[in-house]
């Protein structure tokens, strides 16, 4: 009979633990107004649960601040945490999102792979799944994937990038997470413009996992090797400001700098001169139209769109950075 007790008590402590998980990360705003969402019928909670990567990266922090502000207007509680690009994080975090009942969970993964067993776990646990930016390597387990157009906004910053450096000329490329679909295929779309001018070389490819300071690193080693190089184009404009800052602190003008994201920072430098142009994946748009979505969900058991959708990017360059704002039009 103690024996029993104790079990109990350990599995209630258990629980309790796993519900302060969530409950405690950051961004928390359970307090608010529960509104009259039928996410409360059932045996689920009024809890939307938004989690993403690190809101270090202003793309991020928008995303999430859009999808909560969303969620809070359809009468949902929300809940924002970050796994910081881990999938263990990743999976603690779902799994506390599944012990609170959750209506539902937006997702900006861990990785396309390592993040299918997580989704399927809560999906199986009858919360839906709404993933946003960042796809996963399969289908049909979470309820939608909404992300930029990845291709098309690769292939408009890349055709700038060109023109900029008039069609020849040795550049670098800076890449994203490995583990990211969108890394691959933001490079693939700068590929298939470049590769069209035999005039342009590329004299470096790396990695810089859409980290500042590792851009900041890769790239004064880079221009070490490589003094006369005209252009560098990066996969996010994290690495993209990470690459002024080198070529700042080598005191390299006239290369063209060209990124990706539409971030107020990068904005910032192309209006000084600084960067040549960014491409805009529309963040707050991406995230107000998932919330939206899994609020129809909840609310009929569809969506009423195809698990995959993609919104088109927009180019932003100096002619035209005063109509955009964080990761928006104005």
């Amino acid at each position: 009979m103690f024996h029993r007790k104790r079990n109990r008590i350990a599995t209630t402590a258990a629980a309790f633990a796993a519900g302060l998980l969530l409950l405690n990360a950051c961004g928390s705003s359970d307090d608010s107004s529960s509104g009259s969402a039928s996410a409360k019928s059932g045996s689920k909670s009024n809890l939307v649960a938004i989690i993403t990567p690190s809101p270090d990266n202003p793309f991020f922090k928008a995303e999430a601040d859009s999808a909560k502000k969303k969620a809070e207007s359809l009468g949902y509680k929300t809940s924002v945490a970050s796994h910081d690009d881990d999938p263990n994080k990743q999976s603690e975090l779902i799994d506390a999102a599944i012990s609170r009942k959750a209506a539902a969970i937006i997702l900006d993964n861990a990785g396309a792979d390592a993040s299918i067993g997580p989704v399927r776990k809560a999906t199986e646990a009858g919360i839906p799944v709404f993933l946003i930016d960042r796809e996963i390597n399969q289908t049909g387990i979470a309820k939608a994937q909404i992300v930029s157009n990845n291709s098309q906004g690769a292939q408009l910053a890349a055709q700038e990038f060109v023109t900029a450096m008039n069609g020849k000329g040795q550049y670098v490329e800076l890449t994203g997470k490995e583990s990211d679909t969108n890394a691959g295929v933001r490079s693939k779309g700068f590929a298939d413009v470049i590769s069209q001018y035999p005039d342009m070389k590329q004299v470096a490819k790396q990695t810089a996992n859409w980290d500042q300071q590792e851009a900041f690193n890769k790239m004064e080693t880079i221009l070490q090797r490589y003094p006369k190089i005209r252009g560098v184009i990066a996969g996010n404009d994290t690495m993209a400001l990470g690459a002024v800052a080198a070529l700042k602190s080598a005191k390299r003008t006239g290369v063209i700098v060209v990124g990706f994201d539409g971030s107020p920072d990068a904005i910032a430098q192309i209006k000084t001169g600084a960067m040549r142009a960014t491409a805009l994946q529309p963040a707050a748009l991406g995230a107000e139209r998932v919330v939206e979505q899994a609020d129809k969900y909840v609310k009929t058991g569809k969506t009423g769109q195809p698990e995959k959708q993609a919104i088109d990017c927009e180019l932003i360059t100096k002619d035209n950075a005063d109509e955009f704002g964080v990761f928006a039009k104005r």
